[in-house]
């Protein structure tokens, strides 16, 4: 019996989730969409994010947050060069076209949803509360990283996983 190739197995199913999937069309998306995946670059959404937790009482949560952020952006870029992965050949669909960007680094992990999963997970795990309102922004940036097609799903759902136990693992006891 031959053995199989887990990544290989991987990539077949990332193939056929963007080849196969309504939720993830090619035309160009929606400008929110868009937005999402921009203003996540770089991490920079969360230290407005963090203000305003703070300014309604959530300082310690905000903290966590971009502590867990602080350490997940560089910890995803230092996993992308050892891991390298080329990403989704879609530079010619105008939803690759809708970003300005060009990205020509490993598609393994996405760090905007590293970042985003540790963000979000720091935060719900000091205040509930705070990570419930924090959530529905973690998802969009996730969804706009696929739906933009600069990732395959499961650098998506691979970074969403390690943000989160970038989150669990720098949280103070």
């Amino acid at each position: 019996m031959p053995t199989r190739d887990p990544l290989a197995e991987v990539a077949e199913l990332d193939r056929e989730s963007l080849r196969d999937s309504y939720a993830m069309p090619t035309s160009r998306p929606p400008a929110w969409v868009v937005a999402a995946s921009l203003v996540a670059r770089g991490g920079a959404v969360w230290v407005p994010v963090a203000a305003v937790l703070a300014g309604v009482g959530e300082r310690r949560a905000a903290v966590r947050g971009l502590v867990a952020a602080g350490v997940a952006l560089p910890l995803g870029h230092l996993l992308s060069r050892a891991v390298f992965r080329r990403r989704p050949p879609a530079s010619r669909l105008p939803a690759r076209r809708a970003l300005p960007e060009r990205p020509d680094s490993s598609s393994f992990p996405s760090k905007h949803a590293m970042t985003a999963a540790a963000f979000g997970t720091a935060v719900g795990a000091e205040s509930p509360r705070a990570g419930a309102a924090v959530a529905p922004l973690v998802a969009v940036i996730a969804y706009s990283r696929v739906r933009t097609r600069v990732h395959w799903p499961s650098d998506v759902v691979g970074g969403l996983v390690l943000g989160a136990a970038v989150a669990w693992a720098v949280r103070r006891r």
